[in-house]
This record gives C-alpha cells, structure tokens and sequence, in this order.
C-alpha cells in the first residue's frame, strides 16, 4: 500500500500561508544547507522550473511519483505560466472550479478526492503520494495521511492558513525524527499511529 505524505512548510505557529495563502516569506531560508537538503534528499518535491533552475532536470524520484495539490496551490503554478509545475511526477489537483485540464499530465479532480487518493494508495508498486497543499484538501484528506514531513521556518505568522483546513478532529502520530538546520529551519517526520 502506498503512502500519503503531507510534506508542507509551515510558521513555527502552524501556518502554511498568510491569510491570503502566500508562504512567500519563506522562500529567504531556502538556501545553504536546507537547499542541499531539499535537492538531495527530496528532489522530487522541487518544481519543475526549479529543477532547470538547480541542474536536477535528471535526479530520480526519491519518494514521490505522483503530487496531489488544491486549486490556490496549482494557481501559483499557472500564474508562474507552469501547467505542470511537477512535471516529474503525476500531477492531481483538487479544484471544483477547473473545468478542464489545462495540461496532459494533471488530472483534475472535481469531486469524489478522498476515493481518488485511495485508489491511488491501492495501486501497486511506485512510490508514495505527496500531499503538497493546501489547506481545504488537507483537511478534506486528513483521515488518509500516513505521514507527515513538517517544514518549520523560523517565523511566527499570527494567522494565517492552517495546516489543515478542517473542524475540530484528533489524529495521533508517532515523532519518527528531527533534523536542524543553520538557519533555524526543523524539519520534523511523523508516522500516523493507526
């Protein structure tokens, strides 16, 4: 059975975006040692364009084949003029306002995600799901996350986007590992205790 990973930055308060959605202040910590550790260790989750931009065009694939991301995390992409922001992987976007794909490799997903994600767990071999955001299908999927990969930056928003965009639920998850870095980013692996 494959994963879903919830692999998502966030504000040492728990947020992933200001009120608006924009993490855009996060982007001054990713560099030196985390960059290095994002380009080694999870060069699937860098955008296609930052790919080309870091010479990983050709990296394999460490843990992800397939994205899963909301509408206003995909909007960022075709702002950036990128229909495929992931086109290294299998690209799902959750949006009940995209009528039809604007690219081959992303599927849109207009209803019925919790059943997509499942069938997509079920299938067999390949490797795990990355659940990029936001926060609506966060929370929308928070029963089926399996794992969540915590990107904490030194910054404390007030308010803002939650992790997950949900009511009130408990989920228990075990602390698999933590790991510092220079400019004050931890980055924190958890394991869903079912």
């Amino acid at each position: 059975m494959r994963k879903l990973t919830y692999f998502v930055a966030c504000s040492i308060d728990g947020f992933i975006g200001d009120p608006s959605g924009d993490a855009g202040s996060f982007f001054q910590f990713v560099k030196d040692d985390f960059l290095q550790f994002l380009s080694t260790e999870y060069p699937d989750t860098v955008s296609a364009e930052g790919r080309r931009m870091l010479g990983l065009e050709s990296a394999e694939n460490k843990h992800f084949d397939t994205v899963v991301q909301g509408r206003g995390s995909y909007q960022l992409g075709l702002d950036a003029n990128m229909p495929s922001p992931y086109g290294h992987l299998r690209e799902l976007v959750a949006s009940r306002t995209i009528e039809k794909s604007p690219h081959p490799n992303v599927e849109i997903v207009t209803e019925g995600l919790v059943d997509r994600i499942r069938e997509l767990k079920a299938e067999e071999g390949g490797k795990d799901i990355w659940l990029c955001g936001g926060s609506q299908i966060a929370g929308e999927l928070v029963d089926e996350v399996d794992e969540l990969v915590i990107k904490t930056y030194p910054q404390v928003y007030g308010s803002g986007m939650p992790m997950f965009g949900s009511g009130f639920a408990i989920a228990d998850f075990a602390l698999d590992s933590v790991r510092a870095f220079d400019d004050g980013i931890v980055v924190r692996w958890y394991s869903r205790k079912r």
